[in-house]
C-alpha cells in the first residue's frame, strides 16, 4: 500500500506543481509582450490560458499533500524533521502561490485587458507587474526544488535510501 500511496503522491506533485511551475515562470514574459503589442489578441489570449493553468493546477495540487500525509503516515515518519521541514517549505509554498501569484496574474490579466486610455503609464510603469511576478515564481519554484531535494535525501532518516 505504501507503494501504490508513495506513487500517486510523486504523480500528483509532477503533474499539479510542474505545470504551475512552467506557467508561472512563462506569465511574467507573456505580459511584458501583451503591454509592448495591447493591440495583439493573442498575447492577451496566452496571458488568460497561463493564469488558467495556474488556478487549476493549483487546485488539482492539492492532491500532493494529502498523498503525502497518507505515504508519510504509512511509513511513520511524520515526526522527522526532514518531513516536518518539507511541509512547512510546503505551506510557504501553497501560501505564495495562493497570496501572491494568482492574486498578481489577475490584477495583471484584468490590467492587459483593459488598457486605459490616453497616453498611458510611465515607462516602465508597466514592467514592475512582470518583474514583482517573475520575483513571487522565482519564491516558489525555489521552495518546491528545496522541498523535492527533501524528500530525495531525507537528511537523518532511518528508511533507507
Amino acid at each position: 500500500m505504501t507503494k501504490i500511496l508513495l506513487s500517486l503522491h510523486v504523480l500528483a506533485a509532477v503533474l499539479a506543481v510542474g505545470p504551475v511551475a512552467v506557467a508561472a515562470s512563462m506569465f511574467p514574459k507573456a505580459l511584458r509582450h501583451a503591454h509592448d503589442a495591447p493591440d495583439d489578441h493573442e498575447a492577451r489570449a496566452a496571458l488568460r490560458t497561463l493564469h488558467r493553468i495556474c488556478r487549476v493546477y493549483a487546485g488539482i495540487g492539492i492532491a500532493v499533500p494529502v498523498f503525502g500525509f497518507a505515504t508519510a503516515s504509512s511509513l511513520g515518519v511524520l515526526g522527522s524533521g526532514w518531513l516536518i521541514t518539507s511541509i512547512i517549505l510546503t505551506t510557504a509554498a501553497a501560501a505564495v502561490l495562493v497570496l501572491l501569484i494568482l492574486p498578481a496574474q489577475d490584477t495583471a490579466l484584468t490590467s492587459a485587458q483593459s488598457p486605459s486610455p490616453g497616453p498611458g503609464p510611465a515607462p516602465g510603469a508597466a514592467l514592475r507587474p512582470a518583474a514583482r511576478l517573475a520575483l513571487f515564481t522565482g519564491v516558489f519554484n525555489l521552495l518546491w526544488a528545496t522541498v523535492t531535494v527533501l524528500m530525495i535525501v531525507r537528511p537523518g532518516s532511518t528508511t533507507g535510501a
